[in-house]
């Protein structure tokens, strides 16, 4: 494997412990749907939470940045089929949790409504 698909890893894991140490109940993790995928789907309280993981080694550019306007989309559909597939019934929200390296050490943040579904 090569080592970013390793870091990538390593992010969605130390994500995964985040949101279960804040309560998150994980339904699901890399859900996939056609040519999309979740990185985590969970529950808290009434809200189904679509949450996008990025990781990154420095904080040069900031991770959520990725998540550009085509990568919501692709988001917010596979939300949709997984919610249709699934028969639920609760809100869903969509958030972003960066995990940034700094020498070693990381940095996780929790963007909670980090976009909301384009009409």
């Amino acid at each position: 494997m090569a080592e970013h698909n390793d870091f990538g890893a390593k992010g969605e894991n130390l994500a995964l412990e985040f949101l279960i140490a804040k309560g998150y109940k994980i339904l699901e993790t890399n859900w996939h749907s056609g040519h999309s995928e979740i990185d985590i789907i969970a529950q808290n309280g009434p809200f189904l939470v679509i949450v996008e993981v990025k990781a990154r080694g420095s904080d040069f550019v900031l991770p959520q940045e990725a998540v550009n306007k085509k990568k919501q989309r692709l988001l917010v559909k596979a939300a949709e089929d997984y919610v249709l597939s699934k028969n639920i019934s609760l809100e869903v929200r969509f958030d972003i949790v960066t995990v940034v390296s700094y020498n070693g050490k990381f940095k996780i943040a929790h963007i909670e409504n980090a976009f909301y579904p384009l009409l």
